[in-house]
């Protein structure tokens, strides 16, 4: 259960988190925002796609986007997120929606993550919802902000 319970429908690609963090660029790496869900202890470092709103310590609500490599079903284990703190590279979780039109899995990992299907040997539509998937994650994540 989701600590504190959700009081109002959420899509089902949307995460709810805290904004931990908020950290500028560099000349070499990108800025990124790091962010913790609940019941977790991720600390997960996101790209945000555009300007973040909320304050470091506030609820931020969003979709996490990435790419994977090959994904490939499992039959044991758990939800996860690896490292548990920093850029998502390898994750675990179940299928709770497929999009044929974009070759997304949407995938339950602590917290849903929307990820592009980046082995061209495979479709979104191999996939199907209560299935247990595990892959790496070759670039770093994505943040899209809902708007307020």
């Amino acid at each position: 259960m989701i600590h504190p319970s959700p009081t109002t429908p959420v899509a089902i690609d949307t995460a709810r988190g805290t904004l931990e963090q908020i950290v500028a660029p560099t000349a070499t790496k990108p800025g990124y925002i790091v962010v913790s869900f609940p019941n977790t202890s991720y600390q997960t470092h996101l790209i945000p796609t555009g300007p973040v709103r909320a304050q470091v310590g506030k609820r931020i609500v969003g979709v996490v986007r990435g790419s994977t490599r090959r994904v490939d079903s499992v039959q044991t284990g758990g939800r996860y997120v690896e490292p548990v703190y920093g850029r998502p590279r390898r994750v675990q979780g179940t299928v709770v929606a497929t999009d044929g039109r974009a070759n997304t899995i949407t995938v339950n990992a602590g917290f849903p993550l929307v990820c592009e299907i980046g082995d061209h040997r495979q479709r979104a539509e191999d996939f199907e919802v209560g299935e247990m998937v595990t892959f790496d994650m070759p670039e770093a994540a994505r943040f899209e902000e809902a708007g307020k």
